[in-house]
């Protein structure tokens, strides 16, 4: 398992508790912190896992109002909390951080729902982030003419 995926799979895990106890932002360290000492002690960049916890939480009006537009068929507090954990981060790395390539993004967030959700989570994601993607591109497109 690549580091980031290691990383990307510790903030699952952190962000899944975060929502689970109440979405209470003073206790995100904490979960980040023993995640981060259970399942991957002494890894590199640690601070990735950190700032993708940190930029899901600063943004997740934005991120949830992408989802919702994105998936109507399915009220957020319905979709599973590890598919919409999984969607919040998938939609974070590829709206809001410009160091991560779109596709990476869609692919690592269906590796994550595949490992962690449920049976049809993995092409649940992909067709939540594939309409969000080309929703994005028509944007660009649109916005270069």
């Amino acid at each position: 398992m690549s580091n980031r995926h290691l990383l990307r799979t510790v903030a699952l895990q952190t962000l899944y508790e975060w929502d689970f106890y109440g979405k209470d932002d003073k206790q995100l360290s904490k979960f980040l912190k023993q995640n981060m000492e259970e399942f991957a002690p002494g890894a590199e960049e640690p601070n990735f896992a950190k700032d993708l916890c940190l930029g899901v939480i600063k943004n997740i009006n934005d991120i949830d109002k992408i989802i919702t537009d994105a998936a109507p068929d399915w009220p957020l507090d319905q979709i599973t909390m590890v598919d919409r954990n999984v969607l919040r981060m998938g939609v974070f790395e590829l709206l809001f951080d410009k160091n991560i390539p779109p596709k990476v993004a869609i692919n690592e967030a269906i590796e994550l729902a595949k490992m962690f959700g449920g049976k049809s989570s993995g092409k649940f994601v992909n067709g939540v982030l594939g309409s969000i993607f080309r929703k994005m591109e028509e944007e660009i497109a649109k916005n270069k003419k």
